[in-house]
């Protein structure tokens, strides 16, 4: 599928202008599946920057049936769903409206449902092909900036853009580097019936796509995908010598509980395959950034950790066989 170009640092200054003024108290990231992974890193971003402005990540239907009563017009509304047709989040977009919130929409195909649900819009680009400022996870990142520099006076914006776009050369060469080990994996993995992956901070979204989207919805394999932190209080007793473990090791406020974790996998099993941003050459990207640009790294890597295993298990990553298929 080929999709058109897109101008997505143009379009979120038009946002971002088209609520300056406006003043919030509540931020919510609202998404469902593979859409969600990328509003945990703007959440983080949130927490780690901001004094006053909360920020929450959300379900879409849950956000729907919980009708808190702090959604009201003090509170921005950050929506995504990828072909903008997902039935939950569009409800979703249009009960934060009706609840007075700023509701600002995103996805990557225009004149869709959820961008008629919303008050603003910011089409994004196909995620094999369009440069990560122009992604899902460059958007977030870029309305998330801009909105806490417009509500603390924190600057963040004009430093997001600037390191975005030094990016793509960081990906593409992390990619030849952790070819051999997602070949690796898949080889070793594919006979596997259930996997595990392990994170923590914004990287906790990655072993969330990886194990809930790209191995249960799209290989049909049991995979959990764990929180560092929580590992030690239950997960980790069901380790075992030949237990498959992709750990993911990011460069955030949180690693330490990735260590923590890493260090026990280490002693109890001979299988963990590490996916460590350490080892990364981040090239210009500034010190300041790098904690929060690594997900959209071990996004890529572990995109092609799932390509491989597919590849291996000749099971197409496109299959289904209830989504879309039959009435759920």
């Amino acid at each position: 599928m080929v999709y058109p170009e897109v101008k997505v640092l143009e379009n979120v200054k038009e946002v971002l202008k088209a609520i300056e003024g406006r003043k919030y108290r509540r931020m919510y990231v609202i998404a469902c599946g593979g859409s969600s992974a990328l509003m945990y890193p703007s959440q983080f971003l949130v927490d780690t920057k901001a004094k006053e402005l909360t920020c929450e990540y959300l379900n879409s239907n849950e956000f729907i049936y919980r009708n808190s009563p702090a959604v009201n017009e003090e509170a921005i509304v950050i929506l995504c769903s990828q072909e903008g047709k997902t039935p939950e989040t569009v409800a979703a977009a249009k009960h934060a409206r009706e609840k007075g919130a700023t509701v600002i929409t995103i996805a990557m195909e225009d004149n869709t449902p959820l961008e008629a649900a919303g008050e603003l819009y910011v089409k994004y680009g196909y995620y094999e092909t369009a440069d990560p400022i122009d992604t899902s996870y460059g958007v977030m990142y870029l309305l998330t900036s801009g909105i806490l520099e417009a509500q603390e006076g924190i600057p963040l914006f004009d430093g997001m853009v600037r390191n975005l776009e030094k990016l793509k050369p960081v990906v593409d060469k992390a990619k030849e580097q952790y070819k051999e080990a997602a070949e690796y994996y898949g080889k070793s993995c594919k006979e596997d019936r259930v996997l595990y992956s392990l994170g923590s901070g914004s990287n906790y979204s990655q072993a969330y796509v990886f194990c809930n989207c790209y191995m249960m919805e799209m290989q049909w394999i049991n995979a959990i995908p764990l929180h560092a932190g929580e590992f030690f209080h239950g997960p980790f007793e069901i380790i075992e010598k030949n237990s498959p473990v992709i750990m993911l090791m990011g460069l955030d406020q949180t690693r330490f509980l990735e260590e923590r974790a890493l260090t026990f996998l280490e002693k109890y099993t001979d299988r963990i395959f590490k996916i460590d941003m350490k080892d990364v050459d981040f090239m210009e990207v500034e010190e300041e950034y790098k904690g929060y640009l690594a997900a959209m790294v071990i996004n890529n890597i572990c995109r092609m950790f799932s390509k491989a295993i597919a590849k291996e298990r000749e099971h197409s990553l496109d299959i289904r066989r209830y989504m879309h298929i039959v009435e759920y």
